[in-house]
């Protein structure tokens, strides 16, 4: 192992069944989104520092190839008040206080991606 190499970020790659609507939904989840400006159907949603790719991909079954990200956030409860009311499809657990100390919820998308959700106690 080596300590000259630093790690600067990460960006999670996300499959959706349809690219024009998983980029809508993020956009009003409150990410800023753009798509590919080239032949792949791929896109970028982003707040803040935060950053998903999402690429569409014909074989992906919500059932069988959805993914998980874990966003950490400043307030979880402000989060899920406003993601629960932009009335997307999808199911959203309520946040609850978590024994590693802390604040949680999720949100299942129609694309079967998990995003937990957690802000410090």
């Amino acid at each position: 192992m080596t300590d000259d190499v630093v790690f600067e970020d990460v960006a999670p790659v996300v499959p959706v069944r349809d690219l024009d609507v998983a980029l809508e939904r993020y956009r009003r989840l409150g990410f800023a989104v753009r798509a590919y400006d080239g032949p792949a159907r791929y896109g970028y949603a982003e707040r803040g520092r935060v950053s998903l790719h999402l690429s569409e991909w014909d074989e992906h079954d919500p059932a069988r190839t959805g993914a998980v990200v874990y966003l950490y956030v400043s307030d979880a409860d402000a989060l899920h008040a406003e993601w629960t009311a932009t009335g997307l499809p999808g199911r959203f657990h309520p946040p609850h206080d978590t024994d590693y100390g802390l604040r949680e919820f999720s949100y299942v998308d129609p694309d079967g991606t998990l995003h937990r959700v957690g802000s410090r106690r």
